[in-house]
């Protein structure tokens, strides 16, 4: 009656297994075989095979793969506002240490002042400008 019991647990436990995710292997060579058109729906990679591991337990149908392209580019916006916003900060960040550079060079930076205070500076100047 225990081993019974044991192997109806051991069979339930072992039931989501079956359901086997993709592994990131498989998911990646996915994603490179639509390499361009997962390009220019600006899906990357790494969301790509997010969604495609978490995709292959829910659905196991062979078409799973070529709609999840389409449900991506639609979330994709809502993902891109932040992404650009980093993007910009990034670019700030890049433009001040051309100019802390340029100014280190020229001697124009005042006595005592490091990095992280020029760079606060410097960020909120280029936000002021627009960048």
């Amino acid at each position: 009656m225990c081993s019974a019991a044991i192997l109806s647990i051991a069979a339930l436990s072992t039931a989501p297994a079956l359901a086997q995710k993709k592994t990131v292997k498989t998911c990646q060579e996915e994603w490179r075989a639509n390499k361009a058109a997962n390009e220019a729906a600006k899906i990357t990679e790494k969301d790509y095979v997010a969604k495609c591991r978490a995709e292959s337990t829910t659905a196991k149908p062979a078409a799973a793969p070529p709609a999840a392209a389409p449900a991506t580019t639609a979330a994709k916006p809502v993902m891109g506002k932040p992404k650009d916003a980093r993007q910009a900060e990034y670019a700030r960040e890049r433009a001040c240490g051309q100019d802390w550079k340029a100014d280190k060079a020229a001697n124009k930076i005042p006595a005592g002042m490091k990095w992280p205070q020029y760079w606060s500076e410097c960020n909120k100047r280029k936000k002021a400008a627009g960048m």
